[in-house]
């Protein structure tokens, strides 16, 4: 039996995680949920389904106390005191660069984290991994299946690591000037929030990925690369040093991915369906185009300068994403800002973050300048 913390518990990772604990309940136990304010009704239903003592959200606990007689933990630092909850496995699936502080907070406490949170690794960087990349345990998908290929081989063996991509909508389209939100959020292949799949459709979810994954295994930038594959049903590959490429496949499901990261590596039965081999299929693999979707190789320059321009690229990429959802800015405005942002502010990056707080300072600056240059 493993004890559980969730955070983004009402959010598609958190939903799908509590699937997997209703299905295998003498796998897991859940000690605490939290989740944002916007869905205090499901967050009271979710505890109570699961016998959770505890639940935590960053607005205001008066609503809930209505709704939940347990333990309430409310406020902007809720979620990171839930994390310090001793247990097996943090799952971290909360949005954004705000869930760096409970990631930190799980890790300090002596938690594993499971971490859907790939902000955590963008922004804290070293922060993160000081603590042990045997303590963080890889929920998105393709760093979950680079995690499955690698046992495959010594570290010492490894050549490279291949991250596929789905193209996101805009794969055969050429001409992005005039892109809508609904265009933008009408992803292929996966159901995702609205955030990430604007991410996906821009390219900047998979630098996000290739910096999340030199941290989680740490693999030279030079030695990560993209490859479009429509139908992500292979989610990532290890190539070795002998020639031999092992691949990770598995349809399109995130319950996968989640359950083998809540149970540390444990294969539980019956998670998702696997590929019928008793039907036709084709997969498809073509290199990216770097020039449509600039925002990988403008990644790949932002890790290498370091954790505080990756910061930077992540706090203006949230500030962008906004702006483009209020209809203040087009599609090719964001990964536009991106580079703009970098540009004035990256040269005079710090080489070494030491705290939560520098984080908070170098995004205080991206976002500044972001707002400035869009004209808010």
């Amino acid at each position: 039996m493993r004890d559980l913390v969730i955070l983004g518990s009402t959010g598609s990772i958190g939903v799908q995680a509590l699937e997997i604990v209703r299905s295998h309940p003498d796998k897991f136990r859940v000690l605490a949920l939290s989740a944002g304010s916007s869905n205090y009704p499901v967050l009271a239903e979710q505890a109570r389904e699961f016998n959770v003592p505890v639940i935590a959200t960053s607005g205001e606990r008066a609503p809930l106390t209505a709704l939940f007689q347990g333990e309430v933990i409310d406020g902007p630092q809720s979620a990171s005191q839930v994390a310090a909850i001793p247990c097996d496995i943090v799952l971290n699936a909360i949005t954004g660069s705000i869930g760096l502080g409970p990631t930190l907070s799980a890790l300090s406490s002596g938690n594993k984290v499971a971490l859907a949170n790939k902000e955590s690794l963008v922004a804290g960087g070293e922060l993160v991994t000081d603590y042990g990349r045997d303590r963080i345990i890889p929920v998105d998908s393709e760093h979950s299946a680079l995690a499955q290929a690698m046992r495959s081989g010594a570290a010492g063996e490894i050549k490279k690591v291949i991250l596929t991509a789905s193209g996101g909508p805009f794969r055969k389209r050429r001409d992005l000037s005039d892109v809508t939100l609904e265009d933008a959020l009408a992803h292929p292949t996966w159901d995702m929030g609205r955030v990430v799949t604007i991410n996906s459709a821009t390219m900047v979810n998979k630098g996000l990925e290739i910096i999340e994954a030199h941290h989680l295994f740490g693999t030279p930038y030079k030695s990560i690369e993209t490859v479009i594959h429509p139908q992500s049903v292979v989610h990532s590959m290890v190539e070795f040093r002998d020639g031999s490429t092992i691949a990770q496949a598995s349809p399109p499901n995130m319950k996968g991915p989640i359950a083998y990261a809540i149970s540390e590596g444990e294969r539980l039965s019956s998670v998702m369906p696997a590929v019928d081999w008793s039907k036709g299929s084709s997969w498809d693999f073509e290199p990216l185009d770097n020039e449509r979707f600039p925002a990988v190789l403008l990644a790949k320059r932002c890790g290498e300068l370091g954790t505080a321009v990756t910061a930077m690229y992540n706090a203006a990429n949230e500030e962008a994403v906004a702006a483009f959802i209020a209809g203040k800015i087009g599609f090719l405005g964001i990964v536009d800002l991106l580079e703009k942002v970098v540009q004035k502010l990256g040269g005079g990056a710090v080489s070494q973050l030491r705290s939560l707080e520098d984080v908070s300072a170098i995004e205080k600056d991206a976002r500044i300048l972001a707002r400035e240059l869009m004209g808010a």
